[in-house]
């Protein structure tokens, strides 16, 4: 049995329209309750700065009350800040009635009792953060006693007449803040994305807050200003209704990040520039009088500039001094220590190796530099300041391991093991830094200053080691980029050709299927026609003059025989019979019997191979023999050879004719044919000639994984 749902149920507008009324009363309570506590204070002739502050903090945290109500997300933590709000006015009227009637109990347990609770519901919001959800058991254990430590706070505070004290209160307060903290970083570390910028928001209005009531108290013990700090501290939670609006704010939410870097850095400077001037005029000196105040509070307000532009000034004066020293913005040797990781591949390396020796030229203040660059023991000069053109270095199998161990050397050591580096150079002191990574050379840093000055220190050595490691490290990632560049065009080569491979054995298929059909047509087919209608003529010969029927009967054999002779040949051309039965040895001498020049085969020890194998070679000598028929000329000699070595089956054939050039003739037809008959099951093949020096086709296939 199903139940009819209700035919007027409310629709989404109407339950948002009930659910925007039902906070209305939340929000106007507090207002009321706060305007009638300023009236009471007003009656009383008590109204302060304090009544003034406390006031405008009742219609700020109502603002942004309402602002969490009308987010889903904070709806929860919404009616807790008003109820925690109601609360506050609550005392707040009370205290009114009380400075109005000391004797009135009842208003001073109310007030008391509520502001303890107020303390309790923060606590109770901070164990919501950041989205309102209920917490676990243990939670709400803590929630419960803190609401039951308030209550009994707040009568305790009462009962402690004439003249209670405020420490209960601070105590309660500073323990519910310490569980509050603790709770609120448990679940703000397992927050993502707007609840935990929600939680941000929190916590930059907590540490502004923070911070105006440590300047606040600083300031009032070094100057006596402001006269009451509470009313400072307690003007700054407008910060913290402001911050509720913004995590509410689905425009604001996501921009606390540039907020609270900021504030952080403020902060911190402020802090700063307050304890030292406390631990520096209360603790070591004494409290300044009324005169010294005005200059205390000057020199404070010049250390917090000084503070706050000491960062950028730094930065421009720094610049400025590099630009007077160097003649540029940076320090080189800054710039050389770090030069490795402003290498980028956005640069041509020879571009970047030219600023490395400009660099270290006007660091180590040279009269000239190199940069060698190289693997496996061929260096070349990559970049010269002078420029002294091109230069090559072949480091021997003997030398080669010497100069990639060696480190930062001398002259001296250059004499013996590089001769080469120190041709047509001064006798000033040197340096050879070898630039190497992984046991690998990848080239030489060398270094020159005029004759007569100070030889390199040791700070100039480390320097050029650190500088050659870094320089090292970006010439094999160059190394690595060239040679994937080059794998990477080799593969796209590979398949255009494949590509193109396929089109052209498709395409000789086709062209195959049509010269076998074209020849059966017009060769063995004319021939059979031709055949039955020498048959039928026969046929009614044979009674009228059976002495002619006989002499077509024999003309009849022959042309069965020339037709039979036909298709054997036509057979033979697609594939021939001998290659199948006896091996690719006796096929080949067999081609070579038919060859138009002088042909000879040498195919000692070849055994069987797959098919495939040993039909791709047989037609590739076969394309080269009839090639040398047309062009090797008269007179020429072919020489067929086959072997089989390190699991390949390799195949040559060589002529004396004519030849050809290269350039011009290695992409006819018939080696275009045969490269892609050996491509297509793995080999390849390779041409050689000259005009008047004949021609070498050979050609691979490796046979081990076909074997298998």
């Amino acid at each position: 049995m199903t139940t009819a749902a209700p035919l007027l149920a409310p629709s989404a507008d109407q339950r948002d329209r009930r659910t925007s009324l039902a906070v209305w009363p939340l929000v106007l309570a507090p207002i009321a309750l706060g305007a009638t506590a300023v009236a009471l204070l007003a009656d009383a002739d008590a109204v302060d700065a304090a009544s003034v502050v406390r006031a405008v903090l009742v219609v700020l945290f109502a603002v942004a009350g309402r602002a969490m109500w009308r987010s889903d997300a904070l709806r929860p933590l919404g009616a807790l800040v008003l109820g925690g709000l109601l609360l506050a006015t609550v005392e707040f009227a009370a205290s009114a009635l009380v400075v109005r009637d000391p004797d009135d109990d009842l208003a001073g347990a109310v007030a008391s009792v509520a502001a303890a609770l107020v303390l309790a519901v923060a606590f109770h919001g901070l164990t919501w953060l950041p989205d309102g959800r209920r917490s676990g058991r243990s939670d709400r254990v803590l929630v419960g006693s803190a609401y039951a430590a308030a209550v009994l706070t707040g009568l305790f505070h009462r009962a402690d007449r004439p003249d209670p004290s405020a420490w209960p209160f601070v105590i309660l307060g500073v323990v519910l803040a310490a569980g509050g903290f603790v709770v609120s970083h448990r679940r703000y570390r397992t927050a993502h994305g707007a609840a935990r910028q929600r939680m941000q928001w929190l916590g930059l209005a907590s540490a502004l807050v923070a911070e105006a009531a440590v300047v606040a108290l600083a300031l009032h013990l070094l100057v006596g200003w402001p006269p009451d700090p509470g009313v400072v501290v307690g003007a700054s939670f407008a910060l913290v209704a402001g911050a509720l609006a913004a995590a509410s704010s689905p425009r604001l939410v996501g921009r606390v990040d540039r907020f609270l870097s900021h504030a952080v850095s403020a902060a911190g400077l402020t802090g700063v520039v307050v304890v030292v001037y406390l631990v520096v005029v209360v603790g070591l000196g004494r409290v300044p009088t009324d005169g010294e105040r005005s200059v205390l509070v000057l020199s404070m307000l010049a250390a917090a500039v000084s503070g706050a532009l000491y960062l950028p000034a730094r930065e421009r004066l720094t610049v400025a001094a590099d630009r007077l020293v160097y003649g540029e913005p940076q320090d080189p040797s800054q710039a050389l220590d770090t030069f490795g990781s402003r290498m980028t591949r956005a640069l041509p390396m020879e571009e970047l190796l030219l600023q490395l020796v400009e660099l270290a030229k006007k660091h180590f203040s040279l009269r000239a530099g190199e940069v060698w660059t190289g693997v496996e023991g061929r260096l070349v000069r990559a970049a010269s300041v002078p420029d002294v053109g091109p230069g090559a270095i072949q480091l021997g199998p003997s030398v080669l391991p010497v100069v990639t161990r060696a480190g930062v050397s001398s002259r001296g050591w250059a004499a013996v093991w590089l001769p080469e580096v120190l041709e047509q150079r001064g006798e000033g002191p040197l340096r050879i830094a070898p630039m190497t990574h992984s046991g690998q050379l990848f080239g030489l840093l060398v270094l020159e200053r005029p004759e007569g000055d100070d030889d390199f220190s040791e700070e100039d050595d480390r320097v050029l080691t650190e500088l050659a490691r870094q320089v090292g490290l970006a010439l094999q990632n160059s190394e690595l980029d060239n040679a994937l560049k080059a794998t990477l065009e080799e593969v796209q080569r590979k398949n255009v050709e494949l590509r193109e491979s396929r089109a052209r054995v498709v395409a000789s298929g086709d062209a195959e299927r049509r010269r076998i059909e074209r020849n059966l047509h017009d060769g063995a087919q004319q021939h059979l026609v031709a055949l039955a209608v020498k048959l039928r003529l026969i046929q009614r010969l044979a009674d009228a003059d059976p002495q002619q029927a006989l002499g077509m009967l024999e003309e009849a054999r022959n042309d069965v025989l020339a037709t039979v002779e036909e298709v054997r040949g036509l057979a033979h051309g697609i594939y021939p019979p001998l290659l199948m039965d006896r091996g690719l040895p006796e096929a080949l001498q067999a081609a070579a019997g038919r060859a138009p020049l002088p042909t000879s085969v040498k195919a000692d020890g070849v055994g069987r191979h797959p098919q495939e194998v040993e039909a791709a070679i047989y037609f590739c000598c076969l394309e080269a023999i009839q090639n040398a028929g047309k062009h090797a000329g008269d007179g020429a000699v072919v020489e067929i050879e086959v072997s089989a070595c390190d699991d390949e089956l390799c195949f040559s054939v060589v002529d004396d004719g004519a030849g050809f050039d290269l350039a011009g003739g290695v992409r006819g037809h018939g080696f275009v044919n045969m490269a892609d008959r050996l491509g297509a099951i793995g080999g390849s093949v390779e041409v050689w000639s000259a005009p008047d020096q004949g021609t070498r086709i050979a050609g691979r296939i490796p046979t081990a994984s076909r074997s298998e």
